[in-house]
């Protein structure tokens, strides 16, 4: 039996907490032509090589868009029966604000794509919540502006989970 997701899911988690892991098996699991946003860049060896062992734990099965900076050309793409992964919103602010774009319009316009999306979509995130105030100004503007598009986000979702040490804590909706 193939299950079934809603039209937008939330995945959040801390550093390496197996969320992208866990949204992969889910996301697989519907039986549905698989779609990956990826929104890394591969900013060095340690980025191009992390960026390498998820493409080979995910399998060359999944249709892949890469998209760093435009989430919306990308959601796009996928029709109606397919299913979307999009790995990670994190990645994709980190772009948006290295770039100096205007966070709060790229945010809109990242909310309206996911709206206007006609697949289920997984979005995976990081929560940057847990720790300390960061020292730097950067620091504490990105830690900010990640909590906001995470509750963005969260509100919009009919599904959102939180992966702790890969195991996931339904914190809205009901688990496929």
């Amino acid at each position: 039996m193939k299950n079934s997701l809603p039209p937008l899911s939330l995945v959040l988690g801390g550093a390496s907490s197996g969320k992208s892991r866990w949204a992969e098996t889910t996301v697989s699991a519907t039986g549905r032509t698989r779609h990956y946003i990826a929104t890394a860049q591969p900013y060095g060896a340690e980025m191009e090589a992390k960026i390498s062992a998820h493409k080979t734990q995910r399998g060359s099965d999944w249709i892949t868009h890469e998209a760093p900076d435009d989430i919306g050309a990308a959601l796009v793409r996928p029709l109606k029966e397919d299913v979307v992964l999009l790995d990670c919103a994190t990645l994709w602010l980190s772009n948006q604000l290295l770039a100096e774009r205007d966070l709060t319009a790229a945010q809109d316009e990242f909310l309206h794509a996911l709206d206007a999306c006609a697949a289920p979509v997984v979005v995976v995130s990081n929560e940057v919540g847990h720790g300390i105030v960061p020292e730097y100004q950067l620091g504490r503007r990105f830690r900010d502006a990640q909590g906001q598009l995470n509750q963005a986000l969260a509100a919009r979702a009919q599904l959102a989970v939180f992966v702790i040490a890969g195991l996931p804590q339904v914190l809205k909706g009901t688990m496929p």
